[in-house]
């Protein structure tokens, strides 16, 4: 199921997991007898910036691009790309990917767990109707995956890449911009130029025409982001533009806090809805 994934990168220079089969072998067998199935949304920005929403099944990861990331807010429709598997293993991968495909930064911006509104997720999936219930740090409540396209309509594929990710009006919705409001990982609490500066922030600062974003929003936000790594690496007590990026940024800290309550969204933004 991952011919896809490693088709398209080299081991030998990027960070990211090969995937062990006997791994996946397992994890699939714990989800039959009724574990909790892992979820994880990416931050990655490379040639634009965007979400990577993963599900776990069969012992992978079902993976979807969200351009704009997910929202809370169940009257927006976010286009969700759906991609190549990915392994299990990466769903707690976090750093920085040198060269090749999907070069850049990549965040765990949130984690948790997900369960099937449908009893037979393939058929889900066939039918392009996948409903669930996540359970993460930032993102809970009920949501639905929809495909726009007709099956076997993407030319050579077998399938319509083109999926809408919606937030069905529960008591985790809202108004509320989660990725503003949280853009931060939840695993080292840090942002971009964090995990830029913790790895390798010499990687573009050499020659800033390799790096993997070339002009545009996504180039700009890049020469920031290694222009306040290389401050961090250097020891810089403040990388510049960083006082007013952290005053604007919610922490893993606050997410951390409102698990198992009402989102913020709720209490603070809009009414309640059901």
């Amino acid at each position: 199921m991952l011919e896809k994934y490693k088709q398209k990168r080299n081991f030998k220079s990027t960070p990211e997991p090969a995937g062990d089969p006997k791994v996946a072998a397992e994890r699939a067998k714990q989800a039959q007898s009724g574990k909790g199935l892992f979820f994880c949304v990416q931050k990655h920005l490379a040639s634009h910036l965007h979400y990577d929403f993963r599900l776990e099944h069969n012992g992978v990861l079902l993976s979807w691009a969200v351009p704009k990331g997910p929202s809370l807010d169940p009257k927006t429709k976010r286009l969700a790309m759906h991609v190549e598997d990915h392994p299990i293993e990466y769903g707690t991968f976090e750093g920085v990917i040198p060269e090749g495909y999907g070069a850049g930064i990549v965040m765990l911006w949130d984690q948790g767990t997900w369960t099937p509104e449908s009893p037979d997720v393939d058929a889900a999936l066939k039918k392009g109707d996948l409903k669930f219930t996540l359970d993460g740090y930032k993102l809970k409540g009920s949501w639905v995956l929809v495909r726009t396209g007709r099956w076997g309509a993407s030319s050579g594929s077998g399938e319509a890449r083109s999926w809408l990710l919606i937030k069905h009006r529960d008591d985790w919705a809202g108004e509320l911009d989660i990725t503003e409001f949280a853009p931060k990982s939840v695993k080292s609490d840090g942002e971009l130029e964090d995990i830029l500066a913790a790895d390798r922030p010499d990687v573009w600062t050499s020659n800033k025409a390799a790096a993997p974003a070339r002009g545009g929003e996504a180039g700009a936000m890049l020469a920031k982001i290694i222009e306040r790594a290389a401050a961090l690496k250097a020891g810089a007590s403040k990388a510049p533009g960083r006082a007013s990026t952290r005053k604007a940024a919610g922490s893993r800290t606050t997410t951390r806090k409102t698990a198992g309550k009402k989102t913020p969204a709720k209490r603070k933004t809009s009414p309640k809805r059901r």
